[in-house]
């Protein structure tokens, strides 16, 4: 039998392992809409990854991150963006097949990279008209917009 003493510490030890991974979340997960902030004395992320949980928010970046829009589905148009020179394209997007589910359900992703080149504002764009097979999409399903503000480095 355990004793309670005994189990204080592993308590605490638990408590501070939680707080130090939640500390650690640096907004380069999904949907992250403050990547860049955080203490001064922190490095800004070099990778931020962005989806469907992103859409209608307003994204902070510093110069020289690198942005990855990631739709799961192939129904998405490639995300596009609408100023270059802020927010340069790495290269074409598209859409990329995968995963299983049932034959019409757009299984796989639609994807864009870009990196952070100037400060300034750039919106990201999709859209999509098929939400399913033989399934329209409601006026609000149809398109995917995100505002991304560009800062200086450092």
């Amino acid at each position: 039998m355990i004793r309670r003493a005994a189990l204080a510490p592993l308590a605490s030890l638990a408590a501070v392992c939680c707080l130090a991974v939640a500390c650690s979340a640096t907004g380069s997960g999904s949907g992250s809409g403050s990547a860049g902030a955080g203490p001064a004395s922190s490095p800004p992320p070099r990778a931020v990854v962005l989806d469907e949980h992103a859409a209608g928010t307003t994204v902070r970046l510093r110069v020289g991150t690198s942005l990855l829009v990631r739709l799961h589905s192939t129904y998405w148009s490639a995300p596009a963006g609408s100023d270059p020179a802020v927010l340069a394209p790495d290269g074409p997007g598209g859409a990329t097949p995968g995963g299983r589910c049932v034959p019409g359900g757009g299984c796989g992703t639609s994807q864009a990279r870009f990196t952070a080149t100037r400060p300034g504002t750039a919106h990201i764009t999709a859209h999509r008209t098929t939400c399913g097979e033989a399934r329209l999409c409601s006026p609000a399903q149809r398109r995917y917009e995100v505002t991304v503000i560009v800062a200086a480095a450092g």
